[in-house]
């Protein structure tokens, strides 16, 4: 324990530290093994579709002829077992790829249903629930709807029939979000999709990936999903990437997505890849072991809180389909003290001290700590939540487990000497 002296964790909780490790060694053991399933996966895209060094340098102007561009959308798509997709630098975020996707197969008059309840904050916006903001979905007469989820959190699925029936597309949410609901698994999102396709078998089904990408050793476009969606500052990006996102699926949707982000008639062929790609190959190189290293955070998370006497989600031996952790707190000071010892804790911008604020496309003040090397990095240690009940935090991230694991430490030291 020396060489977290420091740190200045208070001695009482070493036990409890020692107890839970021990507990969860099984469960690092399975992590690992999906790490080891999905490093070698990514590699064998790497060398099947023959990436080379000219293939990291990029381009400038229109992009024409941007074998790097090209190359990366081929060895990403062999990596998620998707048939097509389009990794840019452009995507500003993972909202911005998703509501790409969105209006890129979306015409005036179709229906979507999100089949996983509200979807998160941000999307709100842009499909026109509680918004009337112009340039929403809504504006351009695409009707968007909701199917509420069952009590427990799960999908009703006895209620698909007759939400979906005659709707373009079904949309799912794989992680939980800022709720309580859990995330699905693959295997989840597999049973949704051949429910779908009996219903109505021609239906777009979408998935909102973000968070969940390289959690487990297959990806929803292999289970029947025909597109997804995601952020290269979380998963995929592997911690290097410095911006970006991801569209993945069905190469003729793919490709109406690729008209939406650029412009009928040139799609997928212009583009700049500026000095982007390799951060990007890279990043989805490291990918695996990065996520992994998230996921060891996250369950050492649950199972040192469970100690503590805190609710969290999922619980430290559940399965694990995404990096996020849920900690339910029960009050706005202790989700400010977690934050702010998460902060200290951070290599970059440890000095700051987080407080809440108002974000955008948030109906709430949110809490975040973020002393990331890439600004609002999800990949990295973080944690964040909005001031509402049941006044939880959402912990993601960890690019380490040493540091993961000290991130956590810290805030669990916050919330002791604030309760004691």
């Amino acid at each position: 324990m020396n060489i977290y002296e420091s740190f200045d964790i208070h001695p009482d909780l070493w036990p409890l530290v020692e107890a839970a490790e021990a507990r969860i060694a099984e469960t690092f053991g399975r992590i690992e093994d999906i790490c080891e399933a999905n490093s070698l996966k990514v590699l064998a895209a790497f060398t099947g579709c023959g990436v080379s060094s000219a293939h990291l340098l990029g381009s400038t102007g229109y992009g024409y002829n941007d074998s790097g561009r090209d190359m990366l959308d081929r060895v990403f798509a062999r990596a998620v077992g998707a048939p097509a997709a389009i990794v840019r630098h452009g995507f500003v975020s993972g909202t911005h790829a998703i509501a790409t996707a969105l209006y890129g197969v979306l015409r005036p008059g179709d229906r979507m249903v999100s089949i996983t309840g509200q979807p998160y904050d941000t999307l709100l916006p842009i499909m026109g629930l509680g918004s009337e903001l112009s340039g929403s979905l809504k504006d351009y007469g695409i009707i968007c709807e909701v199917l509420n989820l069952l009590s427990d959190g799960r999908v009703d699925t006895e209620g698909l029939a007759a939400a979906v029936r005659g709707a373009k597309m079904a949309y799912i949410q794989r992680s939980r979000g800022y709720s309580l609901r859990p995330s699905l698994s693959i295997k989840e999102i597999e049973r949704l999709c051949t429910i779908l396709r009996q219903i109505q078998p021609d239906i777009v089904i979408m998935v909102d990936n973000c968070y969940g990408e390289f959690v487990e050793t297959r990806e929803p476009t292999a289970v029947g999903a025909d597109l997804m969606a995601g952020s290269l500052i979380k998963n995929p990006g592997g911690g290097i990437a410095r911006t970006g996102g991801y569209i993945a699926g069905r190469a003729d949707l793919v490709e109406l997505c690729a008209d939406r982000l650029t412009c009928p008639g040139m799609g997928t062929e212009v583009g700049c890849s500026l000095d982007e790609l390799r951060a990007m190959y890279l990043g989805l190189f490291y990918a695996p072991g990065v996520v992994a290293a998230a996921v060891k955070t996250a369950v050492f998370a649950a199972a040192l809180f469970e100690d503590m006497g805190y609710t969290t989600y999922p619980a430290s031996r559940e399965a694990r389909t995404d990096i996020i952790e849920t900690l339910v707190l029960g009050d706005p000071e202790r989700m400010v003290a977690f934050c702010k010892a998460v902060q200290r804790v951070s290599p970059i911008d440890s000095m700051a001290a987080p407080e809440p604020g108002d974000m955008p496309g948030y109906a709430h003040p949110v809490i975040m700590a973020a002393g990331a090397f890439t600004q609002g990095a999800s990949i990295e240690l973080s944690a964040d939540g909005p001031i509402r009940e049941p006044y939880a935090v959402y912990l993601q991230g960890g690019l380490n487990y040493p540091t993961g694991k000290i991130g956590v430490l810290s805030a669990a030291d916050a919330l002791y000497r604030l309760n004691n």
